[in-house]
């Protein structure tokens, strides 16, 4: 006993016409929901439509649309007797050998769901009573998690233990129909004329047991995701990350709770909308936000504007030439502090340090920018440590000319 395929895709055409009495999704559910009954539709002489719930609607020869993106599950005395995941029209035959009880196609979503039918199938009894519930198998949205305290986690870039308040929300998706159904939904949603299982309902128990299992996963989350390299360690992706969080989320709630390999449930993006780290917290990352200012070409950028406010103020307040060391990098200070140790007769101290400089440029082309080099020697003739002619020398080496 099972169903026969009539046809794939959408209902139109012909069987639009052949296709009087058939039974279809209920109208007006909720994008969040996550089972429904399967409702009568019925033309009669054009005068519209008229939608009815049945407590005995799978009997022989009655028809089914299966619309894209929902599964279809039939349930006698709370067992499950079929399974289709393919869109299309299905016609009940308890009387053909033809017939099958799970459709599910051949990719490995099917493959999936066709390994779970053999352990959760039950036979059913023709003429026996049997209900018929669609199952969403889009993305449903608008999930919420969030503390009221804030939750601490150990931080792998920061090197200890660091703590948030946060609130956002989650996409979910029930990858296997039959486990959602089978160890999930409550019986009361799988009764005739059941209400629709919405996971956005505050009176519904078992979605108010997911936000609980989330928000106590959400410490070993943040961990998950700060201690994995592949996102670099920082708290500060995970806002943008939707999916690179919403994996790390899904691997809390499946090692805590199996939400996937008993309930055939999992998380698939997610939004995250407010993060207020505690005092400490906030210390780390202004001090972290520092360093990284002081890294790499922006900090030497900084230290050059260091260096040439110091000289200038040295200037303003006649320090001279000995106060000019306070501005300038520590290859041209020790190159200073190289030529001071020299004799130390006034005329022995200029050719000694002249000397000195002639010996670097070679180096110095050779290690550093042009333009680097070139700013520090202008601070030197600035500063009457080194001649013009130097100068000039210098910057024809550098430039080649």
């Amino acid at each position: 006993m099972g169903f026969i395929k009539a046809f794939g895709g959408a209902l139109g055409g012909t069987f639009a016409d052949q296709w009087k009495d058939f039974y279809k999704p209920r109208a007006n559910v909720p994008g969040t929901a996550g089972l429904f009954q399967a409702v009568k539709q019925s033309q009669n002489n054009d005068r519209g439509e008229n939608y009815k719930g049945n407590d005995n609607i799978i009997t022989n020869g009655s028809k089914i649309i299966v619309p894209e993106g929902t599964a279809l599950i039939t349930i006698q005395d709370g067992a499950i007797t079929g399974f289709i995941a393919e869109p299309g029209g299905f016609e009940f035959r308890s009387d053909d050998p033809n017939s099958q009880s799970m459709f599910a196609g051949d990719g490995i979503f099917g493959q999936t769901l066709k390994s779970t039918w053999e352990k959760v199938k039950f036979g059913g009894q023709p003429g026996a009573q049997q209900l018929a519930f669609y199952v969403n198998l889009k993305e449903i949205p608008n999930n919420k998690f969030g503390t009221q305290s804030r939750v601490y986690w150990d931080d792998a870039f920061f090197g200890t233990q660091v703590g948030a308040i946060t609130r956002g929300t989650y996409t979910l998706k029930i990858v296997d129909p039959l486990l959602f159904v089978k160890n999930f939904v409550p019986a009361q949603y799988l009764q005739p004329g059941a209400p629709v299982f919405d996971f956005a309902d505050m009176d519904n128990d078992a979605s108010s047991q997911l936000f609980n299992e989330v928000v106590g996963t959400l410490s070993a989350a943040f961990t998950n995701y700060t201690n994995d390299p592949s996102r670099g360690n920082r708290i500060s992706k995970i806002q943008g990350d939707q999916i690179g969080f919403a994996q790390a989320m899904a691997q809390a709630v499946e090692d805590a709770y199996q939400w996937k390999s008993d309930r055939g449930l999992e998380i698939v993006k997610t939004a995250i909308l407010s993060i207020e780290y505690d005092e400490d917290t906030m210390k780390l990352m202004k001090d972290v936000t520092a360093a990284d200012a002081l890294s790499g070409a922006r900090g030497n950028s900084f230290m050059q504007q260091a260096a040439a406010r110091g000289m200038q103020a040295a200037g303003e307040n006649g320090g001279g030439a000995g106060m000019a060391f306070m501005g300038m990098g520590m290859n041209a200070a020790g190159n200073m502090m190289g030529a001071m140790q020299q004799p130390s007769t006034p005329s022995s101290y200029q050719p000694a340090f002249n000397q000195a400089q002639q010996a670097q440029p070679t180096q110095e082309v050779a290690q550093q920018d042009p333009m680097t080099v070139l700013t520090e020697k202008k601070k030197l003739l600035d500063a009457g440590l080194i001649t013009q002619e130097d100068y000039d020398k210098i910057k024809a080496q550098l430039l080649g000319i």
